[in-house]
Parts: C-alpha cells; sequence; structure tokens
C-alpha cells in the first residue's frame, strides 16, 4: 500500500496542471450552468458582472466576452479571449494585438441570421414594402406607387465574403443572381461565387452591381472603402445593403447618391454615427430602410454561439486547435 502513494500523487498532477478558469460575461445563469455542466474536468466556469470583471480577470485563463487594453495588462494568466459577436474592431489595442493572447469570434454562427435580414432589406426594396407599409399608416390603397423589381438575372456585389458574405450568396444564389465576391483572402473554388475580386479591384466589378452588400470587417485598411467614387460607379437604380459595420462606407456620400436619385435604395443595419441620432438625413428618405443593428438577433443564434463556446473550451482546456481564430494583425 505505501508504494501506491507516490503513484496516486503523481496521477493526479497533470489533472492539477489542467486547472482552468474561464470568466463569462453577458450569458444567463441558465447558460452558465451549461458551460459548465460541459467543460472538462478541471476547468472553471465564472459569470461575471462588469463590476467584478476587474477582479476575477486577474488569474483567469480565459474569457468569453468582452476586454480593454487595462483589462489585459491586469490578466497575466490570460491565454484566450472568445467575443460574443462576429466583429473585433473594438479590441485593436497593442496590449492584444502583440500578445500572444487567442482572440476567437462568432463570424460563423451568425452568419444565417444576418444574411436573413440582409435579404429581408433588399426584399423590403425591391418589392416596395417600405412602400406598402409608409401607406398602410395612412390606410391607403394605392398599387400607382409600386413598381416591384425581380432579383432573378441581377448581380450581386459582396464586399466581405466570409462567414457572413458566404450566407448571404447562398441567398443570392437562390434568386437566380449572379454574384461577385470581394475579399483579400483566396477563396477556393466554390459554385456560390462566379467571380471574387481583391478589394482593390472593387472599382473594376461595382458597375456591373444591382445590389451591393456590405459584409466585410472594419479593419483600418476597410475603413471607408465604399465612398463618393464607388457610389458614382454604381448603376443608377442599384440597391445598397449594409450588415456588419457602418464605417465601411461614407455616410454623407451615401447620402449624397440617394439625395441625388442615383440609387434605387439602401437597407441600413448599421451607420456610422450609431446609434443614428434624430434629425440625420437619413432617416428622411423612403426607399431607405433602418434597421437598430439587429442583424445579428435571432431564435437559433444564442444556441449555435453555445455550441461554439463548449467547443473551444473544450479545445482551449486540451490544448487543441481553436474555431474561428482571429488574425489579430489583419482584424478578421
Amino acid at each position: 500500500m505505501p508504494r501506491l502513494i507516490p503513484f496516486l500523487v503523481l496521477a493526479a498532477l497533470p489533472l492539477l496542471g489542467q486547472s482552468k478558469k474561464i470568466v463569462v460575461q453577458g450569458l444567463s445563469a441558465s447558460e452558465v450552468r451549461e458551460l459548465q455542466q460541459s467543460a472538462p474536468t478541471g476547468v472553471t466556469i465564472v459569470s461575471v458582472t462588469n463590476d467584478r470583471l476587474p477582479a476575477e480577470i486577474k488569474d483567469a485563463d480565459g474569457i468569453i466576452g468582452a476586454v480593454n487594453a487595462q483589462l489585459i495588462r491586469s490578466a497575466p494568466k490570460l491565454k484566450w479571449i472568445q467575443t460574443h459577436s462576429a466583429g473585433v474592431d473594438g479590441m485593436r489595442f497593442p496590449e492584444l494585438i502583440n500578445s500572444d493572447i487567442t482572440l476567437t469570434n462568432a463570424k460563423i454562427v451568425m452568419g444565417p441570421n444576418i444574411a436573413d435580414h440582409a435579404f429581408a432589406l433588399l426584399l423590403s426594396l425591391t418589392r416596395q414594402i417600405n412602400v406598402a407599409y409608409a401607406d398602410k399608416t395612412k390606410q391607403q390603397w394605392d398599387r400607382s406607387r409600386h413598381h416591384p423589381v425581380e432579383l432573378s438575372g441581377k448581380t450581386a456585389v459582396i464586399i466581405g465574403a466570409g462567414g457572413i458574405g458566404m450566407q448571404i450568396a447562398q441567398r443570392a444564389r437562390g434568386f437566380g443572381m449572379s454574384v461577385i465576391g470581394v475579399d483579400p483572402k483566396d477563396i477556393s473554388y466554390t459554385p456560390l461565387l462566379d467571380q471574387v475580386v481583391r478589394p482593390d479591384q472593387l472599382d473594376e466589378v461595382l458597375p456591373r452591381a444591382d445590389v451591393v452588400f456590405v459584409s466585410a470587417p472594419l479593419t483600418p485598411q476597410s475603413e471607408h472603402m465604399v465612398g463618393q467614387r464607388q457610389f458614382d460607379l454604381m448603376k443608377k437604380g442599384a440597391y445598397f445593403v449594409a450588415v456588419s459595420r457602418g464605417k465601411l462606407y461614407d455616410t454623407p456620400a451615401l447620402v449624397k447618391a440617394l439625395d441625388s436619385g442615383k440609387l434605387g435604395g439602401a437597407g441600413l443595419d448599421v451607420t456610422d454615427p450609431e446609434p443614428l441620432p434624430p434629425g440625420h438625413p437619413l432617416w428622411q428618405f423612403e426607399n431607405t430602410i433602418i434597421t437598430p443593428h439587429s442583424a445579428g438577433q435571432s431564435d437559433l443564434m444564442p444556441g449555435r454561439r453555445m455550441e461554439l463556446f463548449k467547443e473551444n473550451i473544450r479545445r482551449f482546456a486540451e490544448g487543441k486547435p481553436m474555431l474561428n481564430v482571429v488574425d489579430k494583425q489583419k482584424g478578421y
């Protein structure tokens, strides 16, 4: 029996070495319990409020939530950050970018609902649901104001052919559209895209676009990549739909394109500034539909995101490659 004691102690050491503390923000009590129940042995899930985060993150190995530079400096053990969102532009500071901390996001799990929203905005414009709704508020029945547009045979240019953009492409294909993707990455052949071009070739394909979707991440390189020149290059009557970040397009240039009648309409889930203040010129256009950055919400998205959280917790605890790893230098 005495000979077994050293063996038992040694056998327990790997479990002790695998102990991980992961703090989580913005989840319900039931979701926290679900994460803890599915977590590997040795992983502790700690739910925190904003006021408790500075204290709890000091000895944390990982966090599901958001951080700032001060929190990074106070967390010497931190090795992993999982965001709730697809975009990570709010965390582009040197303390994170230049660290060995792994950053993962929710870019794929939000693809279906954001793509649905993008097409809801587009169809509201092309089928002139916006006109019908305005008439409804006045209890007015007027078919003469309706001039719907079919999507079959039209061309969509999708700026950002990632997790969200490819879901938009899938839906565009379903409506019989030709699809051009604009992305800095090398994209393998897919029947969803007729053509893929680099961002520096955007101006070459814009004149072919009947619809321009903006679904790219916000980085220093992508900020205001759609400006006055790009709106000028679009067809008269083209539609503009933005569902990622408002700073990817130049707002005054969009206002000018709408005011001049160049665009057939705009569907905006994201704006700059955001929220869009009362009295802003964008509110005045009947052919502009604005939603309050709500494309990322849906009934099924939280379940997909929870499965991502569970899988990444398991991979983090076991030292395996993570899902949805962000290139911190590039910002996506």
